[in-house]
């Protein structure tokens, strides 16, 4: 015979699913943020571009979702940004 199961149990279960989730997507926009700036000290402005679109796509995809904090993401997307400016401005 089945035990019945607590609340505390189910919202256990479920906490911990929502934490793995956030935990991929939290690492898939550090990776992208890994991936820009090795573009930018590579000094591939075109490479940098793409990467960077990317990266704003998925930061705005994390905030959405509730992962991020809505000023975290600006915060991190306007140092990427920052980044590129300043290392291609003499390009530009």
């Amino acid at each position: 015979m089945a035990r019945n199961q607590t609340s505390a149990q189910k919202r256990f279960r479920q906490s911990e699913v929502r934490r793995m989730h956030n935990k991929a997507i939290k690492s898939e926009c550090h990776t992208y943020v890994r991936q820009f700036v090795e573009a930018v000290h590579a000094k591939d402005s075109k490479l940098a571009q793409e990467k960077l679109n990317l990266l704003t796509s998925k930061l705005d995809s994390a905030r959405s979702k509730g992962v991020l904090k809505r000023n975290a993401v600006s915060r991190k997307k306007s140092r990427m940004q920052k980044l590129y400016n300043v290392t291609f401005a003499a390009a530009n």
